[in-house]
C-alpha cells in the first residue's frame, strides 16, 4: 500500500518559519492528505456504534468493559515534527523503532493542549493558511507521530476472530501502521475510521503507529468557528468479531393506528448467511418478543409488531432493549425508542404531535482538553441542559462523541445531527462562495462521504430527529447529492440545511439571527408546506442574550415557527496561565495565534468551566414548561398554561407563597393542579386560603412548579418554573410637602454654610453633606460621628462599559464621544424654606463630549430634609450628532470600604436588565460583593439588578435593620427610587474605565478598588439584545435619547 500518488508537484513554499533546524523536503509525489481523490484507504464500510458481548446478560449491561472490545486509549509515545517531511521520524512505524526518548501523550487528547506545537489557534471563519483548495501547505503542517504497544487476548488470535481497529475521531487526516505494515489512511476529523487488522497481528506484543496531519484537504470542510486543534481526540478501540458476525444493523419504527401501535423494522447485515435471533425486552428487561430466522442471504429483515406500547419522546424517553445474537458467543444490545418523525400539515411532528425545539448549539469543549471531552463532563453538560428546560441539541458543526447520543436517548433530548462540514472561510475570498467546493463537482464525494459517515454511524438513535447537511457552506450541487443520499437510505427523518434558503434540498426552513419580526413575516407570507426551525438565534455572547421571551412567545403563537437552537452552549475559553502563574481562560490571540478572532469564541450560555451564566437562567425561564399568565389571573385564581409538547402537568407539584416589600416570605402551601391538563391547555389554580393580613406594601403571590418525583436527571422538588401575580402595586414616593410632617416635634431646618468659595456644608438633624459649587457636585455625606460614606463625588452617568451584545450601539456611542463626555458646570443656586423645613441647591450643568456640539442640559435639584436627601435629575439632550440611544441614565457614587452588603426589594437574586430580567423574581434580597458581580471572561457591564424600588448598603459587621443612631445606622445608606416601576443598580469594585479597558478578568482583578464599591443608581439602562451576532434590543427595551426626569431619595 502506498500513501503517495505520483502527480505534478506544486512549487514548495520557501517559508520555513517555525521549523527550527529541521527543514521540510518537498515530496516528488502528491500525498494522500493533499489529494482530493483520496478520502480513505482500505477502511471498512461505515457502521453504527455497537459492541459485541460474549453473553446476553453482559450485553444488557451495556458495560463496554464486559464486551469483546480492547481500549487503546491511554498513554502513547509521541513526537511532533513541523511538517510530514521533516527529518527525525521517517521510520517511526517500524516495529523496532526506539521511542524511549519520545514524550508521553494522553489519548484522547489534543497535542497543542499537552505542550506540543505552536499552540491553539482560534478563527471564526478565516482559514489560517493560504487558501488553495484542495492543497494545504507542505512545509507548515505540524505532524504528530503516535506509537503504542499492546497485547491482543490470546483467545482472539486462536479463535480466528476478525480484529478491527477503530478511531472515533482524529484531527485532521492520518495514516495507520500495525507491526510496521501500513494499514491505511483516513480523513474527516469528527468521523470514525475502522480497519481490519487481523492479518497484521501476532501473539504477544504488537505495535500500532499513527501519523496525524494537522491539515489535509479535508480541513477545508472543517472551518467551524472553534479552536484549530489536532490529534487523536476520541477513543481508539480494538474489536473482536467472530468469523460469522453482524456487520451492521438498522432499526426503524413506524407507528400505526393513530400512533398507538407500531412496527419495528430491523435490517441486519451478516458477514455470511447464518441463524440470527432477535429479542425485544422492556425497560425492566422483561422479554416481550423473540424472533429467529435462518436466511440463505447475508442481509436479513425482521418486522416485529408492537401494540399498546410506550412511545419515546424528549419528555418521555422510554427505551426498549433489542438484543441481536448469532450463535452462542455474539450478543449485541441496542436501545430502541418507538417514535415517528414526519413533516405533516406543514409542521414538524413527532408521534403526530407538533413539537417546539427549545435547543442549544453544542460544540465539543473542555477548558483543559479541548474537543477531547471526558464522559463525566459530557454527561454533566446534558444534565445541566435538562435542568434548564432545554429539550434539544444541534451538534454544531459535526457529529459529536457517540456517547452523547446514548445519553440523549436516555435523558430525553431531541438531536439535530449535523455532518462534519463547514467551509465558511470560502465566503471571504471575494468570489462566488459556492464555486470553491459546494458547487464544485470535484468535491462531490468528499461531501457525500460526510453525510454517509454521519447517517451510518448514528442511524439507530431515537433522539436524532433531523439530519443536517452542515453549516455555512453556501449552497450547491454537492448539498443536493448529500440530500439525495440521505433520503435514499433513511426516509424516516427530515433534513436541514440553513444556507439552502429556499429549502430545495431541505425539509425544513432555517434561518440564523433573524429578528422576531422577520421570522413572523416569513411564516405568514411564505406558503410552502414546510416548518421553520432557527438553527442559530439569540447569540449568547457575554452579558445576555436579551429578548428571548419574545422568540418563545412567537414559537407558540405561529405553528410553523417551531423553535430554535441558541448560539451557543458554552464559552470555549482554554485554561492557561499568565507569565507569573495566574490562571485564566484564554481566547484567540492569547496563544500567539495569528490570525485570530479574539474572544468571539466566548459566546455561550455557560462559562468556560461550564457553570451557568445569567443567560442560561434567563433561557430556562423563557422556555419553562408551565407559564403563569398575568392576563386573566387574580391573586385568588391564577391562570396557567401547559407548554409541554406531550406531557400533562400530573408529574409536577405546585406551591404558593406571599412575598412583599419588607414582609417575611410566607410559608409555602401546596396548590392542587387539575389532573390531565393537556399540552397547550390552560387551567385555573385556586389559591386557598390567601391570608393578606398585615400586607399593605407591594406584594405578590408566587407559584413554583417542581418535580413531584425524582427523574433520571433531577431530584424530587427540583424547580422547573415559577410565576408571580401582583397583589398590591408599589406606592409612589410621598410628596416633599409631606416629608417634613413625618417627625414630631419638627426638627430644625437644614442649614447651608459657606466654608469657602469652593465648598458648602449642609447640616441636617442626622447628616452632614459637603457640596462643591465649582463642580456643581455633592462631595460627601456623613452620619456623625462616623467617617464619610462617599469617597468620590456623586455624578451623573450615561455610559456603560459596552457588553458584547452592545456591538451595534457602541459604535454610535463611541463615534458620538459619549465615553469621553463630562459634566461642565453652568450655575447653581441655594435656598432654604421654613415652611417645608428644607434646604435646596439647584445646579445647571452641560454634559458634553469633546469634538462635537451635542450636549445634555442637566438641571439637578438637591432637596435636603431633616432625615434624607431628595434628588431630582432632569435632562434635555440637544445638538447635532446626538447618540441615538444612551447606555444608561443614572448617578454614580463611590462608597467607603466598610460597605460590602446590599439589601433591596425588587427583582433578584441575580443579574437582570430590561430584556433579561424575566428569570429574576420580586423579593427581599441580600447579597455581598461576590454575588453582585458577574465575572464575564471578557470584562463588560454586568451584575445589574433591575425593577428595584429601594436598595440599602451596609457593612456585614453591622445590621441593616438597626434603627437607632448607633454604630449600625452609621454604616447604612438607603436609596429609594421615584419611578413607579422601579429602577436599577450595580455595585462592584471597578470603574467603567476598568471594565472597558481590561480584556481579561485577571487584569480586571488587579484593578479592584480596595477603597470601596462603585455604586451606580440607574433610572434606566439600554436593553441587551443579541447584537454581537444578531438583532439588538427590541424597541421597547431601547433607551432612546430624549428628555428625562430621575427622582431618588438618599437616607
Amino acid at each position: 500500500m502506498s500513501s503517495l500518488e505520483t502527480v505534478v508537484v506544486p512549487e514548495a513554499s520557501q517559508d520555513t518559519n517555525g521549523l527550527g533546524e529541521e527543514h521540510s523536503h518537498p515530496p516528488t509525489t502528491k500525498p494522500d492528505w493533499s489529494n482530493l481523490s483520496v478520502l480513505h484507504k482500505d477502511t471498512l464500510p461505515p457502521r453504527g456504534t455497537f459492541h459485541i458481548y460474549p453473553t446476553e446478560s453482559a450485553a444488557l449491561t451495556r458495560d463496554v468493559t464486559k464486551s469483546r472490545t480492547l481500549s487503546l486509549s491511554g498513554t502513547w509515545k509521541f513526537h511532533l515534527t513541523p511538517s510530514p517531511f521533516s527529518p527525525g521520524a521517517e521510520e517511526f512505524h517500524a516495529s523496532d523503532f526506539n521511542t524511549s526518548e519520545w514524550s508521553d501523550i494522553a489519548v484522547p487528547g489534543m497535542w497543542q493542549l499537552q505542550g506540543h506545537g505552536k499552540g491553539p489557534q482560534y478563527t471564526n471563519l478565516n482559514y489560517p493558511w493560504p487558501v488553495d483548495p484542495p492543497n494545504v501547505p507542505f512545509d507548515e503542517n505540524e505532524t504528530g507521530h503516535y506509537v503504542r504497544d499492546f497485547e491482543v487476548p490470546k483467545s482472539w488470535v486462536e479463535g480466528g476472530e476478525q480484529v478491527r481497529v477503530r478511531f472515533e475521531g482524529v484531527d485532521s487526516g492520518f495514516h495507520v501502521w500495525v507491526n510496521g505494515r501500513e494499514v491505511g489512511y483516513s480523513q474527516g476529523a469528527r468521523n470514525p475510521s475502522e480497519w481490519d487488522v487481523t492479518e497484521l497481528l501476532k501473539e504477544g506484543k504488537n505495535r500500532i503507529a499513527v501519523r496525524v496531519y494537522q491539515r489535509c484537504d479535508g480541513s477545508y470542510l472543517e472551518d467551524q468557528d472553534q479552536w484549530w486543534l489536532s490529534g487523536i481526540f476520541r477513543d481508539v478501540n480494538l474489536f473482536a468479531f467472530p468469523k460469522v458476525h453482524v456487520k451492521d444493523f438498522k432499526v426503524e419504527t413506524v407507528l400505526k393506528n393513530n400512533y398507538q401501535d407500531a412496527l419495528l423494522f430491523l435490517r441486519v447485515e451478516l458477514s455470511e448467511p447464518a441463524t440470527i435471533k432477535v429479542k425485544l425486552l422492556d425497560d425492566d428487561s422483561k422479554s416481550l418478543k423473540t424472533v429467529e430466522q435462518t436466511s440463505p442471504l447475508s442481509t436479513v429483515f425482521f418486522e416485529i409488531p408492537m401494540e399498546k406500547l410506550h412511545l419515546w419522546t424528549a419528555e418521555t424517553p422510554y427505551l426498549y432493549k433489542l438484543v441481536i445474537s448469532v450463535g452462542e458467543k455474539q450478543w449485541i444490545s441496542q436501545r430502541v425508542g418507538f417514535r415517528q418523525v414526519e413533516i405533516k400539515d406543514g409542521l414538524l411532528k413527532v408521534n403526530g404531535i407538533r413539537i417546539v425545539i427549545r435547543g442549544v448549539n453544542r460544540h465539543e469543549h473542555h477548558p483543559d482538553h479541548g474537543r477531547a471531552v471526558p464522559y463525566d463532563f459530557l454527561r454533566k453538560d446534558l444534565l445541566l441542559m435538562k435542568t434548564h428546560n432545554i429539550n434539544a441539541i444541534r451538534t454544531s458543526h459535526y457529529i459529536n462523541d457517540p456517547r452523547l447520543y446514548d445519553i440523549a436517548d436516555e435523558l430525553g433530548l431531541w438531536i439535530l445531527d449535523e455532518a462534519d462540514l463547514e467551509c465558511h472561510g470560502m465566503g471571504e475570498l471575494g468570489t462566488d462562495f459556492a464555486s470553491w467546493t459546494s458547487d464544485n463537482p470535484e468535491w462531490k464525494e468528499a461531501y457525500v462521504d460526510r453525510a454517509r459517515q454521519m447517517v451510518m454511524r448514528d442511524k439507530n438513535h431515537p433522539s436524532i430527529i433531523i439530519w443536517s447537511l452542515g453549516n455555512e457552506s453556501a449552497y450547491g450541487r454537492n448539498h443536493k447529492s448529500m440530500y439525495e443520499f440521505i433520503k435514499s437510505y433513511d426516509k424516516t427523518r427530515p433534513v436541514h440545511y440553513e444556507a439552502d434558503f429556499n429549502a430545495e434540498s431541505a425539509d425544513v426552513f432555517s434561518r440564523m439571527y433573524h429578528s422576531v419580526e422577520q421570522i413572523i413575516e416569513f411564516v405568514t407570507t411564505n406558503k410552502a408546506a414546510k416548518p421553520m426551525v432557527l438553527c442559530e438565534y439569540v447569540h449568547a455572547m457575554g452579558n445576555g442574550p436579551g429578548g428571548i421571551k419574545e422568540y418563545a412567545d412567537a414559537f407558540y403563537k405561529y405553528p410553523r415557527l417551531q423553535g430554535g437552537f441558541v448560539w451557543e452552549w458554552a464559552n470555549h475559553g482554554l485554561r492557561t496561565k499568565t507569565a507569573d502563574g495566574e490562571e485564566y481562560y484564554g481566547y484567540g490571540g492569547d496563544f500567539g495565534d495569528l490570525p485570530n478572532d479574539g474572544h468571539f469564541v466566548l459566546d455561550g450560555l455557560v462559562f468556560s468551566d461550564h457553570t451557568p451564566t445569567p443567560g442560561l437562567t434567563e433561557y430556562k425561564k423563557a422556555i419553562e414548561p408551565v407559564q403563569v399568565l398575568s392576563e386573566g389571573s387574580t391573586p385568588q385564581k391564577i391562570k396557567i398554561i401547559n407548554r409541554y409538547d406531550f406531557a400533562t402537568l400530573d408529574h409536577l407539584k405546585c406551591e404558593y407563597s406571599i412575598v412583599g416589600d419588607g414582609v417575611a416570605t410566607s410559608k409555602k402551601r401546596e396548590v392542587e393542579i387539575p389532573r390531565g391538563v393537556k399540552p397547550g391547555a390552560t387551567a385555573k389554580l385556586d389559591i386557598k386560603p390567601l391570608d393578606l393580613t398585615g400586607i399593605h406594601t407591594e406584594s405578590y403571590v408566587e407559584l413554583t412548579f417542581t418535580l413531584a418525583k425524582a427523574t433520571n436527571w433531577a431530584p424530587a422538588g427540583f424547580e422547573l418554573a415559577f410565576g408571580q401575580i401582583q397583589i398590591h402595586a408599589p406606592s409612589p414616593l410621598p410628596p416633599l410637602s409631606l416629608s417634613s410632617l413625618t417627625l414630631s416635634p419638627s426638627p430644625p431646618c437644614p442649614t447651608i454654610t459657606t466654608l469657602s468659595p469652593s465648598l458648602l456644608q449642609i447640616t441636617t438633624q442626622t447628616t452632614t453633606y459637603t457640596f462643591s459649587p465649582p463642580l456643581c457636585a455633592l462631595l460627601s455625606l456623613t452620619h456623625h460621628p462616623h467617617p464619610p460614606i462617599l469617597t468620590a463625588p456623586l455624578t451623573p452617568i450615561f455610559y456603560r462599559a459596552p457588553t458584547d451584545n452592545d456591538l451595534p450601539p457602541s459604535h454610535d456611542w463611541h463615534s458620538s464621544f459619549l465615553h469621553l463626555a463630562r459634566p461642565h458646570p453652568l450655575s447653581f443656586t441655594t435656598s432654604t424654606s421654613a415652611t417645608t423645613n428644607t434646604a435646596t441647591i439647584t445646579t445647571i450643568t452641560r454634559f458634553a463630549p469633546p469634538v462635537l456640539a451635542w450636549s445634555i442640559l442637566l438641571t439637578t435639584i438637591y432637596t435636603f430634609t431633616p432625615t434624607h436627601l431628595h434628588i431630582l435629575l432632569c435632562g434635555h439632550p440637544s445638538g447635532p450628532k446626538l447618540p441615538e440611544t444612551l447606555p444608561r441614565i443614572g448617578l454614580e457614587m463611590a462608597l467607603a470600604p466598610q460597605f460590602n452588603v446590599a439589601k433591596w426589594w425588587g427583582r433578584g437574586p441575580g443579574e437582570g436588565y430590561a430584556d433579561t430580567k424575566m428569570a429574576q423574581r420580586y423579593g427581599n434580597w441580600e447579597a455581598g460583593e461576590e454575588e453582585l458581580w458577574t465575572g464575564y471572561e471578557w470584562p463588560q457591564e454586568g451584575g445589574g439588578r433591575t425593577d428595584v424600588r429601594w436598595v440599602e448598603f451596609f457593612s456585614s459587621s453591622s445590621s441593616s435593620s438597626d434603627d437607632d443612631d448607633g454604630e449600625g445606622k452609621g454604616d447604612t445608606l438607603k436609596a429609594t427610587f421615584g419611578a413607579q416601576n422601579g429602577c436599577g443598580f450595580t455595585a462592584n469594585c471597578f470603574s467603567t474605565a476598568d471594565l472597558e479597558e481590561c480584556t481579561h478578568d485577571y487584569q480586571l482583578q488587579k484593578r479592584k478598588r480596595e477603597w470601596g464599591w462603585v455604586v451606580r443608581l440607574d433610572w434606566r439602562q439600554h436593553g441587551i439584545g443579541s447584537g454581537s451576532c444578531g438583532p439588538g434590543p427590541a424597541e421597547q427595551y431601547m433607551l432612546r435619547t430624549g428628555d428625562f426626569e430621575f427622582e431618588i431619595v438618599l437616607e
